[in-house]
C-alpha cells in the first residue's frame, strides 16, 4: 500500500466542553458520525493577558483525564492528544499515563508528542522555555523512553535531559499504541520520520503565536519540503508512516458560518491560492472531495483532524471518503 492508495481517516479536535455530560456526549456524536479518531489537547491556560496575543483557543479539558472519559463512554472510536507537549510532562509519568490508557482501551489509544512552542503559557505557568534544540532533544528522549514502556524493555535513556533506568516498565499495552510526531521544522520532521508511527504535517510555529508567520511556512512549497525531511528520517521504513495533517481553515458551501470569501479576506489568499493551501478545505462537499484526493496524491496525507468548529458539519465529507 502507498501513501497515495492508504484510506482516509479522520479525526475530530474539540477543545472545549462545560460539562462531564457535555464532552461525553461529544465523544458520542464524533464516533456516530464515523471519525476515526476525536482528539484533544495539551494547553493549560484559560483567557487572559498571557494568552490573548497569541491566537490560540483556550483549551478546558486536561489530556489524560478527557481521553480516558472519551474512550470509557465509546466502543470503536480512537481517542488521542494532538499533541502532547513534552515539555509539560515528567517522562517516565507520561509514559505510565499513556500505557495505562492503552491497557483500559486496546488498540483504541493514539499517543501524539510534540515539543512545545507556545513560549507565553510556559511563562504563564512558570515554567522554563527552553531553546528550541532542548525541546527537541527532550521530544526525542521522551520518545524513545514512551517506546521502550510500550515494547515492554528495561526503561534505559540517558539523555542530554531524560535520564531514566534501571526498572522495568508496568504497564506495558497488549497492544502498542502508535506513536504520532508532529511539527513544521526539520529537526523535528526528520526525527518524526525516523521514530514514528504516525507523522503530523503542521505549521512551524517559531514565532510562538498562530498567524501570517504559520501559514507562510506552510505553502505548497514549503510542504513539499517537509514531506522531504520526513523521507530523510524515515528512509526504508517511510511507506509504513501514515501522514496526518490539520485542516485549519474550513468552509464548506452552504454549511459552515466561515465562507470562503471571509478566509480569502483573513489570509490574503486569491481563490485559488486558498484552495491549493494544503491547511485549507474549502468549497462544496464536492470540491472538498476533490482536494482531499489531491493532498493524498501530491503530499500523501490520508489522516485529517477537523476542528471543532466545523467537525459537524463535515459529517458529509467523512461519510464520503471513509465509506462509513
Amino acid at each position: 500500500m502507498t501513501h497515495q492508495t492508504r484510506p482516509f481517516r479522520f479525526a475530530a479536535q474539540v477543545y472545549r466542553a462545560n460539562t462531564g455530560k457535555e464532552w461525553r456526549d461529544v465523544a458520542h456524536k464524533v464516533e456516530d458520525m464515523g471519525y476515526s479518531a476525536l482528539h484533544v489537547s495539551d494547553h493549560y491556560i484559560g483567557p487572559g493577558a498571557a494568552l490573548d496575543p497569541t491566537g490560540h483557543r483556550p483549551v478546558t479539558m486536561a489530556p489524560i483525564t478527557s481521553m480516558a472519559v472519551a474512550a470509557e463512554v465509546t466502543e470503536t472510536l480512537k481517542v488521542g492528544c494532538r499533541m502532547f507537549c513534552t515539555s509539560y510532562h515528567e517522562p517516565v509519568v507520561l509514559a505510565k499515563e499513556a500505557a495505562t490508557l492503552a491497557m483500559f482501551a486496546p488498540d483504541r489509544i493514539e499517543i501524539g508528542l510534540g515539543a512545545g512552542w507556545l513560549g507565553a503559557e510556559y511563562e504563564a505557568m512558570g515554567i522554563d522555555f527552553p531553546s528550541a534544540g532542548s525541546r527537541v532533544d527532550r521530544l526525542e528522549e521522551t520518545i524513545e523512553l514512551i517506546a521502550q514502556q510500550f515494547r515492554g524493555e528495561q526503561i534505559d535513556v540517558d539523555g542530554k535531559i531524560v535520564k531514566a533506568t534501571g526498572f522495568a516498565p508496568l504497564p506495558v499495552p497488549e497492544t502498542a499504541p502508535p506513536i504520532m510526531v508532529g511539527g513544521g521544522a526539520r529537526r523535528v520532521l526528520t526525527l518524526a520520520g525516523r521514530t514514528a508511527d504516525i507523522v503530523s504535517i503542521n505549521f512551524n510555529n517559531r514565532s510562538g503565536v498562530l498567524g501570517s508567520d504559520s501559514v507562510l511556512t506552510s505553502t505548497v512549497e514549503e510542504t513539499h519540503k517537509k514531506m522531504g525531511w520526513v523521507r530523510d528520517g524515515a528512509g526504508d521504513r517511510f511507506g509504513d508512516i501514515e501522514i496526518e495533517t490539520g485542516a485549519y481553515f474550513v468552509a464548506i458551501e452552504g454549511k459552515t458560518d466561515v465562507t470562503e470569501e471571509a478566509l480569502i479576506d483573513r489570509t490574503g489568499f486569491s481563490r485559488a491560492e486558498l484552495r491549493a493551501f494544503p491547511h485549507a478545505l474549502v468549497g462544496s462537499v464536492d470540491d472538498i472531495c476533490e482536494q482531499l484526493e489531491q493532498r493524498r496524491e501530491e503530499f500523501g496525507f490520508s489522516y485529517f483532524t477537523i476542528g471543532d468548529r466545523a467537525y459537524e458539519q463535515f459529517a458529509p465529507v467523512v461519510e464520503r471518503m471513509s465509506g462509513k
